[in-house]
């Protein structure tokens, strides 16, 4: 029996912070990096004697996300107590959503290397989130609980998913779907997006499913491939050794690149839920549905297909600038500006990314606009300039957010294509090299390159490249 003759079978639990600016049940800051123990107030300290208040903005993000992966939104849905001790859990106890959850019975339409698959979403539900446990060298723990209380929607797919790259693909779409909802970040080095993985395996041709470990501590998508991947082949070690898989809870070490114990994986009755007795029930009204409903935007998936209908582009640069919305945002305000679009997405996803990623700059604060681009791109496209001389104007209106057309002058970069000086250029040269002339005519067609490098030297480069080349095929008796 070797590892091929097993199944994988993985499903993925997503914790995303919702974009407010005050916590699900006080008002205190969401905002990232205050020091400890700084967006703190009695509710989300757990004081005795505070009540939580529900924010209203979390219902509707909510719903938001619900609408957008085809859930069934519950009119009328549940907050609960979810009983464990933990140091960062200060009320002993985390106010979540159990058997009435806000969204449920939902799908993603995810592209992997097999092609188009559907994940079931099995429900969305609103929760708080625990503080944090800091360690340090000398060993000892300490707790911030800014976090406490931030809003969290845990989105649970099914176990539909077979192997780790559909896992890491299930979450770029996921994530692209709720950063272009406004309902999301999409951070995970700060958290705000973060990921655990139920993986089990199962005999091929088995009907019953093997036991599952529950993977936490990741936060990239190379991290999650690499956690399943290590995961997968463990538990086939395991039972080829005849040993069982445990029901457990693992925490994934980048480091050293495997998983580890933690602790047994509770049940659901382990945490002792219990109906949330200081919230009302959670109604979603019909009004709200159809408010929300109506702001929904064009979602990344119905945009690259329209990207690629309307605009002629390939998948892979389609998919890229809807990869982030301003990114195709900016593509499509720069548009009626150019002739071909996808030149302009050659020059966005090529030269203009390249410029952010080796700056650390991001596109909000490029000092260059769609206008700006498109003007850029035109000016290659007329012959204005040749396509090196657009990657240093490129750089430069990087640097300074300058136009173009005034770079373009400063630099006297605009090509020559007054087709007289080109020609007094060409009769110059092919009088300089009759042999490769008599050659070229002889058939050996190669000699074309020489003599346009010649040219293009004599004119520093800044000859019409199109044009010259039409003109010396001319003179030598191609047309």
């Amino acid at each position: 029996m070797s590892a091929s003759d097993f199944q994988p079978v993985i499903g993925l639990e997503v914790h995303a912070q919702l974009l407010t600016r005050s916590k699900i049940f006080c008002g205190c800051s969401t905002a990232f990096g205050a020091p400890p123990n700084h967006h703190t107030c009695p509710v989300c300290l757990g004081m005795p004697g505070v009540l939580p208040v529900l924010n209203e903005k979390v219902v509707e993000l909510a719903v938001r996300v619900g609408l957008a992966l085809g859930c069934r939104v519950r009119p009328v849905s549940l907050f609960a107590r979810k009983n464990y001790f933990y140091p960062d859990l200060p009320k002993g106890y985390q106010i979540s959503q159990y058997d009435q959850p806000i969204c449920e019975e939902g799908k993603l339409e995810v592209q992997t290397a097999a092609g188009e698959r559907t994940v079931r979403i099995r429900r969305a539900h609103l929760e708080e989130d625990a503080g944090k446990s800091v360690h340090d060298a000398g060993g000892e723990s300490l707790v911030d609980l800014n976090r406490a209380g931030v809003p969290l929607l845990e989105i649970v797919s099914e176990p539909d998913l077979r192997s780790s790259e559909e896992a890491a693909e299930y979450l770029r779409t996921l994530r692209d779907v709720l950063v272009y909802l406004g309902v999301n970040d999409g951070n995970l080095e700060e958290g705000s997006f973060r990921c655990d993985a139920n993986v089990s395996v199962m005999r091929k041709g088995a009907s019953e499913l093997g036991t599952r470990a529950e993977l936490k501590n990741i936060n990239s998508f190379r991290f999650v491939q690499k956690a399943i991947d290590y995961e997968i082949e463990r538990q086939v070690e395991l039972i080829e050794g005849g040993g069982k898989v445990v029901q457990e809870t693992r925490l994934y070490d980048p480091a050293r690149g495997e998983t580890r114990s933690m602790r047994g994986k509770e049940e659901a009755h382990d945490y002792r839920y219990f109906p949330e007795p200081d919230l009302p029930p959670v109604r979603v009204s019909a009004a709200l549905l159809e408010r929300v409903r109506a702001s929904l935007p064009e979602l990344p998936r119905a945009r690259v297909q329209r990207l690629q209908q309307r605009h002629g582009l390939s998948a892979a640069d389609a998919r890229t600038l809807c990869g982030d919305r301003a990114l195709a945002d900016f593509f499509e305000a720069a548009v009626p500006g150019v002739k071909d679009p996808q030149k302009l997405a050659n020059w966005m996803v090529g030269d203009l990314l390249r410029q952010l990623h080796e700056s650390g700059a991001k596109l909000s604060e490029l000092k260059l606009g769609p206008p700006q681009l498109a003007a850029l791109v035109s000016a290659v496209e007329q012959g204005t300039i040749s396509g090196a001389a657009g990657k240093e104007v490129l750089g430069e209106m990087f640097r300074t957010g300058r136009d173009p057309q005034a770079i373009i002058a400063e630099k006297g970069l605009a090509q020559v294509s007054d087709t007289g000086a080109m020609e007094q250029v060409l009769d110059e040269i092919l009088a300089k090299n009759a042999g490769e002339v008599e050659k070229y005519r002889a058939g050996k067609k190669q000699v074309l390159g020489f003599l346009m490098g010649q040219a293009m030297k004599a004119m520093k480069g800044k000859g019409n490249p199109q044009l010259l080349n039409e003109l010396l095929r001319k003179k030598l008796g191609d047309s």
